[in-house]
C-alpha cells in the first residue's frame, strides 16, 4: 500500500477485538452447569457509576450447579443483587449477609430459549461493533481521497478491503452463534 496514513491493519484488529467480547460472552453462557463467567458480562450501579462485578466481589463455584458471590462491600450487596436478578441471565440469588448463592436452574425448553435469545443479542452487539469499525474505515478512506493523499482508484480498492474484512468478520459471528445456538439446544 502506497500510504502510511490508512491502517487496514487496526481496523482488522478492531473488528477482531468485537470477535474477542463476543467469544468471551459467549462462553458465559454455560447452558447446565455453575461457572464464574457466567456472571462476567454483569455490571453493577455502584459509587455513582457502573462497575464489572467482578470488581465488586469474588465469585466461585463450590458446586456443579451453584455460583457464589461474596461482596466485598456490605452496601454494595443490595446492588449486587439487583444486577444479577435483573441480567437476562434468569438467576435468582439467595442472598445471606454479604454472600450470595446462586443455583444454576435445569434447562428446560423455556431456559434454552432463553438463552438463544441472550446469543443472539450478544452477536448483534458484535455486528453493530463491527459495522462501526467498517464505518470509520469507509470515512477514513474518504476522508484521505479528499485530501489528495489517496486516488480514487485506490480508494475504492481499499474500500473493497474494508468490506471484504467486514464480511468475513460477521460470517465469524454468525458461526460462534450458531455453534453456540447448537451447544444450547444439545444440552
Amino acid at each position: 500500500m502506497s500510504n502510511g496514513a490508512f491502517d487496514q491493519a487496526g481496523l482488522k484488529r478492531r473488528m477482531q477485538g468485537a470477535v474477542d467480547v463476543l467469544k468471551n460472552e459467549l462462553s458465559g453462557l454455560r447452558t447446565g452447569r455453575a461457572s464464574a463467567s457466567l456472571l462476567d458480562p454483569i455490571v453493577v450501579d455502584v459509587y455513582g457509576s457502573t462497575m464489572p462485578l467482578n470488581q465488586l466481589a469474588t465469585v466461585s463455584v463450590p458446586e456443579p450447579r451453584l455460583i457464589s458471590v461474596q461482596v466485598w462491600d456490605r452496601s454494595t450487596a443490595g446492588a449486587v443483587e439487583r444486577a444479577i436478578r435483573e441480567s437476562s441471565l434468569g438467576l435468582n440469588p439467595v442472598v445471606e449477609g454479604t454472600s450470595m448463592r446462586i443455583p444454576i436452574p435445569e434447562l428446560n425448553a423455556e431456559r434454552r430459549q432463553e438463552l438463544i435469545k441472550v446469543a443472539n443479542k450478544y452477536a448483534e452487539q458484535a455486528r453493530i461493533a463491527v459495522r462501526h469499525v467498517r464505518r470509520d474505515g469507509m470515512e477514513m478512506l474518504k476522508k484521505l481521497e479528499k485530501d489528495g493523499i489517496v486516488g480514487q482508484d485506490e480508494q475504492r480498492g481499499l474500500s473493497d478491503k474494508v468490506q471484504k474484512l467486514t464480511d468475513e468478520t460477521i460470517t465469524e459471528i454468525d458461526a460462534l452463534l450458531a455453534h453456540k445456538e447448537k451447544e444450547i439446544a444439545q444440552v
